[in-house]
């Protein structure tokens, strides 16, 4: 996604967040109405919001159903919010292997994943879960095996970092970190 719809996508979210707190504050008499009408001038819509100012008007019913809705609308928002907002590791991009004019190579991160998960298998590993990061053109490769019963964990797990970074070094793609963690053994 680009930077245009990301921000499109936080603008969006943060109007879901802020209208259905703003609209509660305003039902339950927390903020005044004029101080409202100071900052916007919309008077259509501070009447009807005005309208909703009267709290003591409403049944108890109603109020449980207008808080209920709000904090629907505020959590969809904030899953949204932290959606598009990525905590951590950057999300991999597809990455330029050779960038010769007329002979660009791109690979694209699925490949990238593919392919670890094939070096980890080949290792010995039993179900690799890889997620890669970048920074810059370079990965860092997170991957999480299992190990069969009868299997050595740190023997399998140094086999498949060094088959991944050997996988890795022969198709070109560089990497900055390469971390193998077993999970435990196969069910």
């Amino acid at each position: 996604m680009n930077a245009f719809n990301r921000l499109v996508m936080l603008i969006i979210a943060l109007l879901l967040i802020a209208v259905p707190v703003t609209m509660l504050l305003i039902a339950f008499g927390v903020i005044p109405a004029d101080l409202v009408n100071q900052y916007t001038g919309y008077r259509n819509g501070l009447e009807a919001l005005g309208n909703l100012q009267e709290a003591s008007d409403f049944d108890q019913q109603t109020r449980t159903i207008i808080l209920v809705v709000s904090v629907l609308v505020a959590l969809l928002a904030l899953i949204l919010l932290l959606r598009e907002l990525s905590f951590g590791r950057r999300i991999a991009r597809d990455t330029v292997v050779e960038e010769n004019p007329g002979q660009e190579t791109v690979i694209k991160s699925s490949a990238v994943k593919s392919l670890v998960e094939g070096a980890a298998r080949e290792a010995g590993a039993v179900s690799p879960n890889v997620s890669l990061g970048s920074e810059g053109r370079a990965y860092d490769v997170h991957c999480k095996i299992q190990v069969p019963r009868s299997g050595n964990f740190v023997e399998t797990a140094s086999r498949a970092r060094e088959n991944i970074q050997n996988a890795l070094e022969r198709y070109s793609v560089s990497y900055k970190e390469i971390e193998v963690t077993v999970q435990g053994t196969e069910n």
